[in-house]
């Protein structure tokens, strides 16, 4: 798993761009911007060319890029000024999907597993995954679905641990994950 969210599920559209970072503050008085990683891959920002910011996915040319104490730091061109820099601030730093830093086997984007189905190794349907939590060990999938029959008018929720004794098998051409839950987990 890892933190950038961005492949393609059976149930739902790929998004067209990828977060890799956020604008934290202007650096220095020339328009350049201090960026918050959030990629598992920092050495990509060496690689940028172009970014998009924001929700509108405005696009600026990177003129330079380079690592600072955990940071990224990034030129762009017609931010030429710590004024104009500050307007950015808070801003997502995003790639086009298709220039994703190709994963490992058995390695997905976030936006691969939220929306899968999940089903046990028996055939009991749990529900969607809606979210992921990041933990320092492994992430955990949070699956909301419909109660048992006793109490069917409400949602459960059920926090699945991404690790290879629960996760089986996730077939992203099919929408769906299988797991097998340990005790406790329902």
């Amino acid at each position: 798993m890892t933190n950038s969210q961005s492949g393609s599920t059976g149930n739902k559209a790929e998004p067209r761009y990828l977060v890799i970072g956020r604008v934290i503050r202007p650096w220095g008085t020339r328009g350049e911007v201090k960026v918050e990683i959030i990629t598992d891959f920092p050495e990509r920002f060496a690689q940028l060319r172009r970014v998009y910011l924001g929700t509108e996915a405005v696009p600026f040319i990177v003129e330079a890029a380079r690592l600072h104490k955990g940071a990224a730091v990034l030129k762009l061109k017609g931010c030429c000024s710590r004024t104009a820099a500050e307007k950015l601030r808070g801003k997502w730093v995003q790639i086009p999907t298709e220039e994703a830093m190709p994963l490992e086997e058995d390695e997905y984007y976030e936006h691969q597993i939220v929306g899968l189905d999940v089903w046990t190794a028996q055939g009991e349907y749990l529900g969607r995954v809606e979210e992921i939590i990041f933990t320092g060990s492994n992430d955990v999938y949070v699956v909301r679905g419909q109660a048992s029959s006793e109490d069917s008018r409400r949602d459960r929720e059920i926090l699945i641990p991404a690790i290879e004794d629960v996760v089986l098998e996730i077939d992203l051409d099919q929408g769906r994950m299988v797991v097998e839950l340990m005790e406790g987990l329902v």
